[in-house]
């Protein structure tokens, strides 16, 4: 059969080199289509359950909303793990499916038992759904500047009027890029309009939250009344009743009295605020900042996602389409690394080529036969690359690090053939060289195709690994074999050709360079023949010394990629205020930026508008770019100099523990695990001391562990709680009951949305509350006033008992 393909190719010799340059064009044009990105995508199969609960503590978001869900999702096809984060006022819960399921039809499954627990969750509780992506997912992030901004901070009417921007401006404009799975605002002051009552002036008027609440709801919207014939033509009728503005809503009617109407403007001021802050942004010390987070659909190609977004973006930003001269300004942009790991792998292959034609040619002695050689080394990799797109393989530096490494494997069977060849024409003289050609390539053919397939072989188990393992180096496996597969095939068909074309017969002395080293080594091989026992032993002491040798070196699952951005993970006391965090947070990120070499740090504090971002209001991920290599200060050599230099900058802040760690590791983890680190040790149990004791004696241990750093215990207390406990027995003789008691906590003192309002095609809550001085203080709110049914006027303190008292941070 080898013989038959080879005598095949040197009859059709012109047909094969006119498939090599088809092949070659189709090669440059796959090469456009790649899916590119800097790191293979590990995530496994997820569909994410986010549900937001205002008011709601941990242990009730656990009870009431996330246990019901759970029992909801248990049983699903191809589920492998649930795992659940419950905190304040958010449930998030993670699905885990097998790698083999398809995550839509994963997504699609999770939804129709999602819909049918609807039922079994507190009213006006809706669970959402994830975004469609990954750990990978985070390619870009902008904040909203404008160029006269300068080191200025901004003002909170600034901030909100740059988030009402990036929600209903920017966000709509990028969420069209195609591969966009989500926009993730971030940062600012959302908008909303604001309904503060004042408890006495609607105990005067015998006004309660009931009903302002309802007359607020009712007072907007629009009707429709059919439609009216009137003769040859007919009319819609509309009835348009949709709350405009703050003085629609400042005049409708609660009641009359003595025929006189009163109105909400006689009971609440009305005015337009800011909803209750779970995020902000810094940047770079200075002042607050509104952005977003641009997330790629799973499966997505980074690239290609990223540059259509950077040329929205500068469309956008050339043609001034944001109000009040607003500009897009990245901070993050996968596309640095991405290009900065192609640049690796391209400059390791270009340098292989090189390398390859002029060991050729120093060792053969002709150039002719180092550039066929060099031929089917370009065309190996481009065969991979066709490959690698129709088999939906990524390019990234697993995949390409795998070609890179198979460079001097791809040129074997090309060199073995090319040197045979040409031996065998430098001394048959006068003989048909078609012949010559065809005998040595047969000699060869065997030999060529057992080694290739040796090395082949011995990355067939690569190729068996499932999970995170399998995503990782299977890639990788499959490169190098299909490269080396590709290289064989040519070196039987297109390196006969090329040969019959280009290759002549030279001189059969060995070159100089040849000739020196098989002196030496034929001199050494004589010795190793005269004294087998002695060599024998030395090999095998050699291999005993190796083995002892191993336990003693560094081990790690793959070397750590380092991205040129680091993300100094800050985590504080739970029970700090938003106000406390964000003075720290500025101190910390203006003493980051202080550092040389660092190009620009934003940090984000708490978590932005989707409900899938779990992170408390008190924990920051800042993301610190760095400058090119070539601009690093002096005494910078690696990128972990600067997260020493870090931590030592945000050591003495009060109150913080810090993890180092980047951008798409840290995502990646956090997806993979459910913790944003590299060693995670989980506990399980019922009994939330019992768990902290545990987790501060194995913190413990950890820490006396030679090489340990950045250690933290994940908070599972130190939340206080302002507790309203119901004594029912006093609040029935006054005629009250629990929900009245529920309303002055949710809407008075939380504030609870009774409407929306339009605003063209935005829209925005309406929230009523008390005004901040009848909620600032444990003391003003037990204070507050309930009136029975007779009338009666009843202090919270005297039908409850009102208490601050610890509690759990979170429940996983």
């Amino acid at each position: 059969m080898l013989d038959a393909l080879v005598r095949f190719s040197l009859q059709q010799r012109i047909i094969l080199v006119v498939l090599a340059v088809v092949t070659l064009l189709f090669g440059l044009r796959s090469v456009q289509h790649l899916s590119v990105d800097a790191f293979p995508d590990v995530t496994n199969v997820q569909v994410q359950i986010a549900t937001e609960a205002p008011g709601r503590s941990p242990e009730e978001v656990e009870r009431f909303i996330t246990v019901p869900l759970e029992i909801a999702m248990t049983g699903l096809p191809g589920l492998t793990e649930m795992r659940s984060v419950n905190r304040n006022a958010l449930s998030l819960i993670t699905l885990v499916f097998r790698d083999d399921v398809d995550v839509y039809f994963a997504r699609q499954i999770v939804l129709e038992r999602m819909i049918e627990a609807r039922s079994r969750l507190p009213a006006g509780v809706g669970p959402v759904l994830g975004p469609v992506s990954t750990g990978l997912g985070e390619v870009y992030q902008y904040t909203l500047e404008r160029p006269d901004d300068g080191n200025r901070a901004l003002t909170p009417a600034e901030l909100m009027q740059r988030r009402t921007v990036q929600d209903w401006v920017v966000r709509p404009m990028l969420r069209t890029i195609p591969g966009i799975a989500e926009i993730n605002s971030q940062g600012g002051f959302e908008r909303q309009y604001q309904v503060l009552v004042n408890p006495d002036r609607m105990r005067h008027y015998g006004i309660s939250l009931a009903m302002v609440y309802d007359a607020l709801g009712n007072n907007n919207a629009n009707s429709g009344g059919g439609i009216l014939p009137t003769g040859e033509e007919q009319l819609l009728i509309r009835g348009v009743g949709l709350i405009r503005d703050v003085d629609d809503i400042a005049n409708i009617v609660l009641k009359e009295e003595g025929s006189t109407p009163v109105f909400i403007r006689d009971v609440a001021d009305v005015t337009i605020g800011a909803a209750v802050r779970v995020g902000a942004l810094v940047k770079n010390g200075k002042t607050e900042a509104v952005g977003g987070i641009v997330m790629m659909l799973r499966g997505g190609n980074a690239k290609e996602v990223v540059t259509r977004v950077k040329a929205r973006v500068a469309d956008i930003n050339a043609k001034a389409m944001l109000p009040d001269g607003l500009q897009i300004v990245p901070f993050y942009d996968r596309t640095e690394l991405v290009d900065s790991a192609l640049w690796t792998v391209t400059k390791v292959l270009i340098e292989g080529v090189v390398l390859v034609i002029v060991v050729l040619y120093i060792f053969l002695g002709d150039l002719r036969s180092s550039l066929i050689v060099v031929a089917s080394l370009c065309l190996a990799p481009l065969i991979t690359f066709i490959a690698m797109n129709q088999l939906g393989i990524s390019a990234n530096l697993m995949s390409l690090g795998g070609l890179a490494i198979a460079i001097g494997l791809i040129v074997d069977g090309a060199v073995v053939v090319v040197e045979n060849a040409f031996g065998q024409l430098s001394h048959r003289k006068g003989e048909a060289k078609l012949r010559i050609i065809q005998e040595a390539v047969q000699q060869v053919a065997k030999p060529v195709v057992y080694g290739v397939g040796i090395i082949v072989l011995v990355f067939l188990p690569l190729m068996t690994l499932e999970g995170m393992e399998g995503k990782m180096f299977a890639p990788l496996a499959y490169t190098i074999a299909i490269a080396l597969t590709a290289s064989l095939l040519l070196a039987l068909t297109l390196t006969p050709a090329l040969c019959a074309y280009f290759l002549k017969g030279g001189h059969e002395e060995d070159t100089r360079p040849v000739a020196f080293a098989k002196r030496h080594y034929l001199e050494l091989l004589h010795v190793a023949l005269a004294h087998p026992r002695v060599t024998v032993g030395s090999a095998v002491a050699l291999l005993v010394g190796s083995l002892c040798l191993f336990p003693f070196l560094g081990k790690s699952f793959i070397p750590t990629l380092k991205e040129n951005s680091i993300t100094p993970a800050i985590t504080r006391s739970p029970n700090m205020s938003f106000d406390e965090v964000m003075a720290i947070e500025l101190e910390a990120s203006k003493r980051i930026a202080s550092v040389p070499g660092v190009r620009m740090v934003v940090n984000k504090v708490g978590r932005g508008e989707s409900p899938a971002d779990p992170q408390p209001h008190s924990d920051s991920d800042p993301v610190v770019s760095l400058e090119t290599r070539d601009k690093w200060p002096a005494g910078f050599h690696t990128q972990t100099d600067f997260e020493n230099v870090l931590r030592e900058k945000l050591k003495d802040l009060p109150g913080i523990s810090l993890i180092m760690h980047q951008p798409i590791a840290q995502r990646v983890d956090e997806m993979v695990t459910g913790v944003r680190s590299q060693v995670a040790i989980k506990i399980f149990g019922d009994d939330l001391d019992t768990l902290k004791d545990l987790g501060d004696r194995i913190g413990y241990v950890m820490n006396r562990i030679r090489g340990t750093q950045d250690l933290r215990i994940e908070r599972l207390t130190g939340q206080q709680y302002f507790t309203v406990d119901i004594r029912r027995r006093t609040m029935a003789r006054y005629g009250l009951n629990a929900a009245d008691v529920h309303d002055v906590i949710e809407t008075a003192i939380g504030g609870r949305t009774a409407t929306e309002i339009y605003e063209g095609e935005r829209r925005f809550p309406a929230v009523v509350r008390f005004p901040e001085a009848f909620r600032d203080r444990t003391d003003t709110i037990a204070d507050v006033l309930l009136t029975g049914p007779a009338g009666a006027r009843v202090p919270l303190r005297d039908i409850a008992s009102v208490s601050v008292m610890d509690g759990p941070v979170q429940v996983n």
